[in-house]
């Protein structure tokens, strides 16, 4: 029987604090799970290919991930330099590898590093892929007779031109629009701005050099690690800032005036220029802690909207599954199937240019549009850092049945991923084609971590949600 290892996959691969339980044992307890998945699930001798991002000790990790795996036999692609997450899916897709491993933490603060597995197709693995791979931690796995060959590869070159060719370069090229870039110290450093330079478009970048530390912020596109690119953007007169977090899988952004335009907003804006400027067919999907927005606009063009748990795998599922056009989530993931089964926040920051040179309007034009014709959606989450009692207090007190929060009474409850409360809010009385308001409280099955999310018709709605959950929080061993 295997002993029990203490790695433990969640949504989106095992994380964990770099010299605490993020070790050189520990990754080779995780190589040796995801080796053994791919001795008996795929083809091994089509190999694997491995990534890495800026964290402290990601090439060394990744080292160490391909000498597990071709220990086993299985043929190792490494990367030769820092790579962004979606560089590496597209690597694994396009060049028929069996899987592929990415060493990041994603938009987690500095201590923390990461292994994400990543399936055949060229994205996340599947919930059924991580469960197997789950099953063989702490089982030895098999050293072959002589190990298999690792070669050093550069993935990002393709990747660039896959992403050059899916956006429309030339319209971005005479829109005479100056962007504002910001790679947060991640892996995205220099890819955008390649790009801007080749077309001679005109751009600020900043913090793009390779910092482990991410000084004063965590790799993650919101506020407030956002503000020295809304600051950026003010200063130099730029039409939009364009933001990647750690990997650069993900994406957040700022308008003209420096506001931050959150993930749920973006998404929007990519979807409703697919469906009425592309047309191109296929059903949307969201997780269950998005914006309701999406939900009205799929409505206006006859799609249909599939609502799955917290996580890309659950959106990779469906695009596996079902026809699938685009599938995202709340913290900045958004994927486009025609593309990639995958989150990239450095395609979906150029299809935002393109967006905005196509219809001849700024960022927050765009965003303005949205919100005229689907009603005002306003959207927060705050994130309580709490022990592992008071989380499971909290949502012990929550199931056990809220009537109200915030003075708003409960209408309706959903459990699909954490509990949330649909609300009545008095303030949408008097708005037309006013937001749905409800409220999310979800605890993280792999830290001593809360989050709540809200989203309502005004920010100050928001605001008095999320200040209430906090407080319900804080007094749930009371």
């Amino acid at each position: 029987m295997a002993e029990r290892s203490p790695v433990k996959f969640g949504t989106d691969g095992w994380r964990g604090i770099i010299a605490d339980d993020f070790t050189y044992e520990n990754v080779r307890a995780a190589a040796s799970a995801i080796g053994h998945y791919i001795l008996k699930h795929e083809k091994p001798e089509q190999g694997v290919c491995i990534g890495y991002d800026t964290r402290f000790g990601s090439p060394r990790f990744a080292r160490l991930v391909a000498e597990v795996l071709a220990g086993a036999g299985i043929p190792v692609k490494l990367a030769n330099r820092v790579t962004p997450t979606p560089a590496l899916s597209f690597a694994v897709r396009e060049q028929k590898a069996a899987g592929g491993v990415m060493i990041t933490s994603s938009h987690n603060p500095f201590q923390w590093n990461g292994v994400k597995y990543k399936a055949s197709y060229g994205g996340s693995g599947s919930p059924a892929i991580i469960g197997q791979i789950e099953t063989f931690l702490g089982e030895p796995l098999p050293v072959a007779a002589k190990p298999a060959e690792i070669v050093e590869t550069d993935f990002v070159p393709d990747y660039v031109a896959a992403i050059e060719k899916f956006a429309d370069l030339d319209k971005i090229a005479k829109s005479g629009l100056k962007f504002g870039v910001d790679c947060m110290y991640g892996a995205g450093s220099g890819i955008l701005a390649a790009i801007f330079d080749k077309i001679g478009v005109d751009y600020v970048e900043i913090r793009a050099e390779h910092n482990p530390l991410f000084p004063h912020i965590n790799p993650e596109p919101i506020e407030p690690h956002i503000k020295a690119m809304q600051d950026t953007v003010v200063r130099e007169k730029c039409a939009a800032g364009l933001v990647t977090d750690g990997d650069a899988d993900r994406i957040g952004a700022v308008d003209e005036h420096g506001n931050f335009i959150d993930p749920h907003k973006i998404y929007s804006v990519i979807l409703e220029w697919l469906l009425s400027r592309k047309g191109w067919p296929g059903d949307v999907t969201r997780a269950f802690n998005t914006t309701c927005m999406l939900d009205r606009i799929c409505a206006a063009y006859g799609r249909k909207i599939h609502e799955h748990g917290i996580g890309f795998k659950y959106v990779v599922d469906l695009m596996l599954t079902e026809d699938i056009l685009i599938g995202g989530e709340e913290s900045g993931g958004i994927g486009i199937s025609k593309h990639l089964p995958e989150r990239d926040g450095l395609l979906n920051a150029l299809l935002l240019a393109n967006i905005m040179a196509e219809e001849g309007k700024t960022l927050g034009q765009l965003v303005a549009g949205l919100q005229a014709k689907y009603g005002e959606h306003q959207y927060g989450r705050i994130d309580l850092h709490i022990n592992d009692d008071l989380k499971n207090a909290t949502i012990a007190k929550a199931k056990a049945g809220v009537k109200e929060i915030g003075g708003m009474a409960v209408q309706k409850v959903e459990t699909l991923d954490g509990i949330k409360f649909y609300l009545d809010n008095p303030e949408a009385k008097s708005k037309p084609n006013a937001a749905k308001t409800w409220l999310l409280l979800r605890a993280s099955g792999t830290e001593p971590l809360l989050r709540i999310y809200s989203e309502s018709t005004s920010k100050e709605s928001v605001e008095k949600l999320l200040e209430a959950a906090r407080e319900f929080a804080m007094n749930s061993l009371n």
